[in-house]
């Protein structure tokens, strides 16, 4: 498909880069309403969670087939065919009665939005030509950040001015549009979907997958909530995983005809990118998560505050992603980039774990900013790694399987969050509690102002000493999350230090501008 230009060029931008956004904004926009879709559906919220681990269940298993089902159907049918199913899904997620009817949908929902992601990035880049390709992986890269970060401020906003069932139904005009917009501005490649007699179905790669990798995420978002091992079904569900997992894998390696090029590995760049892209998928989804439980749980920020001060700081990705892009492009090398964001991101993490409870939304602004320039400086060259020293008809596999391991990151930094944050919050608040001892001068003279105060404010001297108690063990309990937190941002950073000495192992060859023309080229006819 030849490259575009003028008015063509930047709807397809826009059609492209809005459709990643979506996809990816889908991942965080429920976190805020879990509370509000409880009440409603009169479910618990341990339930009502299933609607966001459905929907990451249905990603990971779709994402690291685009290639092949874009191969199958053709790019344009599959991109289109997704669309719809987004949108359809996205209404009757909107319009559901029950509980399981809603997970059903969002799984639905999540099916159709896997392929935004990779498919979507490949439109993209022949929509540029070679030469400009460096600027396509920036604006796509601006996509795959504001898309997790946005999501809990119109989340926020969604609920205060309107109910659950918006979060869902603002999808459908931008799906209608974007599907318009596709059938009139995107080509179909030559002989696109026409291979389909020549094609053989890997069915047995395809039912692996969904069992291994489908259960891995399934572990990944509930073990936490169902205690982890303790539970016999999360016992059961990991052996799925580990049995699914190492048959899809041997089965991918040793087959004709693989749903899923494995074979790919073997490329020392892709591997160790894979790694980052793990790290960077748990830097960029962690902290996304882990923000906004801070700061409405211990600096009482509402869901749209807490939405809104991300917004600001992300806005950076905006003007930096094409910046990088366009370096990226004239050949710059990416082992500088890598090294300046990762450093950036550690700096967030320690920097985060100095935040006080009294902080307000601007505050936070400084440490949001480091964390933005981090994930910017340090995504765009993962984006052009994934494919470095790959034959050009492996691309459309390294980029499936590097948004997969990105998923996949995101997901065990939220569980691996929720369950280092619950067990420090434990451990501080026992920390805490040692000093609440009638020996201790300084807590007898604060449950004796705190019962004067309540016998002011209540009148009830006879609970005032016992509602006093209460206040002290709220506010302990308080500090002991507040605590945890903080710890967990500094968790975060440590991973990105350990990941900072094999950043020279993605070191390649400096191609000559006619070089990097050449493989852009390749690549983007191999999508």
């Amino acid at each position: 498909m030849a490259a575009k230009t003028g008015f063509a060029k930047y709807i397809i931008v826009i059609t492209t880069v809005t459709a990643a956004i979506m996809e990816l904004l889908d991942t965080t926009i429920v976190n805020v309403a879990l509370n509000q879709m409880a009440g409603s559906l009169g479910s618990t919220i341990e339930d009502v969670a299933w609607v966001i681990t459905s929907y990451a269940i249905a990603n990971v298993i779709i994402i690291p087939m685009t290639g092949f089902l874009g191969e199958y159907f053709g790019r344009k049918t599959y991109y289109l065919t997704s669309m719809v199913l987004f949108g359809v899904a996205s209404y009757f997620c909107g319009a559901s009665d029950g509980l399981w009817e809603l997970v059903f949908w969002r799984f639905i929902q999540g099916i159709g939005g896997g392929a935004l992601l990779s498919t979507s990035q490949a439109i993209l880049f022949d929509a540029f030509d070679p030469k400009d390709r460096g600027i396509a992986s920036g604006l796509f890269g601006m996509g795959i950040v504001l898309g997790p970060t946005l999501g809990p401020a119109l989340g926020g906003y969604i609920l205060e001015t309107y109910n659950w069932s918006q979060i869902f139904y603002v999808n459908i005009p931008i799906c209608a549009l974007a599907t318009v917009l596709t059938l009139i501005y995107i080509d179909r490649k030559e002989g696109e979907g026409e291979r389909k007699q020549e094609i053989k179905i890997d069915y047995i790669g395809i039912l692996l997958l969904i069992i291994g990798i489908g259960a891995l995420q399934f572990v990944l978002e509930k073990g936490e909530s169902e205690d982890w091992f303790e539970s016999r079904m999360i016992v059961t569900v990991s052996l799925m995983a580990a049995v699914g997992i190492i048959g899809f894998v041997w089965h991918e390696l040793h087959t004709e005809h693989p749903v899923v090029n494995l074979g790919i590995f073997k490329y020392r760049i892709f591997a160790f990118s894979t790694m980052f892209n793990l790290v960077s998928g748990l830097g960029l989804f962690t902290s996304a998560f882990v923000y906004p439980v801070l700061v409405q749980r211990v600096n009482g920020f509402t869901p749209l505050e807490a939405g809104i001060s991300l917004v600001a700081p992300t806005m950076a990705a905006v003007i930096l992603f094409p910046i990088i892009g366009k370096r990226m492009g004239a050949g710059a090398s990416p082992i500088p980039f890598m090294i300046a964001g990762i450093c950036f991101f550690v700096f967030f993490g320690f920097y985060s774990g100095t935040a006080t409870p009294d902080m307000g939304k601007w505050d936070f602004f400084p440490m949001q900013i480091c964390r933005t320039i981090g994930i910017s400086l340090l995504q765009l060259p993962l984006i052009n790694q994934a494919v470095a020293g790959l034959k050009p008809k492996e691309y459309p596999a390294g980029i499936a399987l590097s948004n997969m391991i990105r998923q996949l990151g995101g997901a065990f930094g939220i569980a691996l969050a929720n369950n280092f944050a619950t067990n420090r919050a434990a451990q501080h608040r026992s920390d805490l509690m040692a000093n609440m001892s009638t020996d201790n001068p300084l807590f007898n003279e604060r449950v004796a102002n705190a019962t004067k105060n309540m016998i002011a404010s209540t009148g009830d001297t006879f609970n005032a000493a016992a509602m006093a108690y209460k206040q002290l063990e709220v506010a302990v309990a308080r500090q002991a999350y507040y605590l945890a937190y903080l710890d967990t941002f500094r968790l975060i950073s440590i991973f990105f230090i350990c990941l900072l000495p094999f950043v020279f192992l993605l070191r390649t060859k400096k191609l000559s501008p006619e070089e990097a023309a050449a493989m852009a080229k390749a690549a983007a006819e191999s999508h």
